[in-house]
């Protein structure tokens, strides 16, 4: 997959056509009121160049989980109510509970050149997440343009997503533009040196990430819950850490790849550990190599702060995804914390991606030092490691 070689909004002629746009508007609700509208807010670069170019503008999201029959609780109705608020004119929706209905065909039917509508939550049809062939050609059948821009889901082969590409020309918008300049670009050509930061729980949900990312990093720095795993291997006594026993040897092999390839791979020396797993447990400053028996390590100690952030300073570009401790308790977040300052101070091209480390650079007020922040936590780890996004396969290349 030529990620950085797909048609986009601009290398396509919208005017007076119908063009169906595919946003993630998969934003959380609580009682019928958005609390979050980010994915939002993304989305109208693409939807007012649309409208500004005279394209019919037909919006289509998921929301939710509804499994695939209508659940009034996961209508677009307030998503529809705020495009409105944001883009000054009003967007209505097509109320069908099969999607693509006799509203939807009608409203297509009436759209003036820079209009727009919205089709009810696609994830109402049980053909939609099982890419089947009849829900994506009903959805084509609305417009005559296909536009992605919804990088969330660009990891699912699902109808809105890859079907529908089958039958219109398909390009993508600015949100999929920018994530594949920027993921793309960060492994296809990046600045030297190349430093990933790598946190979260799990070493085996990062595996396929740390084995493509040792092919091209310079350096690579191992934070949060997974380091532990590779304490383990190289013998030290973690006592009550997070464990994932059947990935020890695992870790230890690519601690070896590391090796042989020259790239420099840095796990914790020393961690703030506690006696539970709790904000307000009792706790303190080991070496990784003596976590006492009956404690657990929460964050990375300040002798590995000041590591990674010294191997941060010098970077030329920085993909960060998963935080290095329990970062959302204040206890144990200076580990975080301190890498997020030292990304941002660094002056490098820095690619965030994954909930946690972009919720943790947020919440911090860095966000605005990052050159990138991912929309998609799922699909920027598949495209970290290596693995075509069908949703952006779907789309046509540039001649």
């Amino acid at each position: 997959m030529d990620a950085l070689n797909k048609k986009t909004i601009e290398d396509i002629d919208v005017k007076g056509k119908k063009v169906l746009a595919r946003c993630d508007f998969n934003v959380p609700l609580k009682d019928g009121e958005i609390t979050n509208d980010k994915r939002i807010v993304a989305a109208l670069p693409t939807i007012k160049y649309l409208m500004e170019n005279g394209a019919k503008v037909i919006l289509c999201s998921h929301l939710g989980r509804p499994k695939g029959e209508y659940k009034p609780e996961f209508s677009l109705a307030p998503v529809a109510a705020k495009l409105s608020e944001y883009l000054g004119v009003e967007v209505k929706l097509a109320e069908d509970p099969e999607v693509v209905g006799e509203n939807a065909k009608a409203m297509a039917a009436d759209l003036k050149d820079g209009e727009v509508m919205l089709l009810e939550n696609v994830r109402y049809r049980k053909e939609e997440t099982k890419n089947e062939e009849n829900f994506s050609k009903e959805l084509a059948s609305l417009a005559e343009i296909f536009v992605n821009d919804a990088f969330g889901t660009a990891h699912r082969a699902h109808c809105s997503t890859t079907g529908v590409a089958s039958y219109l020309p398909a390009v993508c918008g600015y949100l999929i533009q920018k994530e594949i300049k920027f993921m793309g670009g960060a492994l296809a050509d990046p600045k030297r040196p190349l430093v990933a930061i790598l946190g979260g729980a799990k070493v085996s949900d990062k595996i396929g990430v740390i084995s493509n990312l040792i092919e091209k990093c310079d350096t690579i720095i191992i934070g949060g819950g997974m380091a532990y795993t590779f304490m383990k291997y190289l013998g030290h006594n973690i006592g009550d850490s997070l464990l994932e026993a059947d990935w020890v040897e695992k870790a230890g092999e690519m601690m070896k790849s590391a090796e042989e390839k020259g790239v420099k791979f840095l796990i914790p020396v020393d961690n703030k550990v506690g006696k539970e797993y709790d904000e307000n447990t009792e706790s303190q400053i080991v070496n990784s190599d003596e976590i006492p028996d009956g404690w657990m390590g929460l964050d990375i100690g300040p002798k590995t702060q000041t590591m990674f952030a010294d191997a941060i300073k010098g970077a030329g570009t920085v993909i960060w995804n998963g935080p290095m401790g329990v970062s959302e308790w204040d206890n144990f977040a200076a580990g975080t914390i301190c890498v997020a300052k030292a990304v941002a101070e660094s002056g490098a091209i820095s690619v965030i991606g994954g909930g946690d480390s972009v919720a943790a650079v947020t919440k911090l007020g860095f966000a605005d030092k990052m050159s990138h922040i991912s929309t998609g936590g799922g699909a920027s780890l598949e495209f970290l490691e290596g693995k075509d996004l069908p949703g952006i396969c779907a789309l046509a290349d540039k001649d």
